[in-house]
């Protein structure tokens, strides 16, 4: 009888491991879940209302619709999307826009990204992560 209760706390030991595996995983893919963070491209979950963002976004926006005046000389450049984290697009489909930031001496870390036409990211952390915009809300 005893050889037997060894024989079923070694395999108890295993099984344990194997929940505990299973369940870290689960919460892992539960936290990136709820964060709405794609890793692998840096472009959140969902889409974000225009009217949620700060006003100076609205204001960088409406600039890229007119046509400008921006108020930087590399506003209008192509942003080459090299590290990928906006949806693949032929070189030049992209191009980058400042956003003011209040109180900045430079050009600060916030940015809009415009595809085709209608179609805006935007980046508050210079390129790590991206929200698409709907500019009708």
């Amino acid at each position: 009888m005893p050889s037997r209760l060894r024989r079923l706390r070694r395999l108890r030991r295993p099984q344990i491991a194997l929940v505990v595996l299973v369940a870290a995983l689960a919460i892992g893919y539960t936290i990136n879940a709820v964060s709405g963070d794609d890793h692998h491209t840096g472009l959140r979950d969902g889409t974000v209302a225009l009217s949620t963002l700060p006003a100076q976004v609205g204001d960088t926006v409406h600039l890229v619709q007119a046509g400008g005046p921006f108020p930087y000389r590399p506003d209008g450049q192509v942003f080459n999307n090299a590290e990928h984290r906006l949806p693949a697009q032929a070189r030049g489909y992209y191009h980058e826009y400042t956003v003011i930031t209040p109180g900045s001496r430079d050009r600060g870390a916030r940015r809009i990204i415009a595809g085709r036409p209608g179609e805006f990211y935007y980046t508050s952390d210079h390129y790590e992560t991206f929200r698409r915009v709907d500019v009708s809300r």
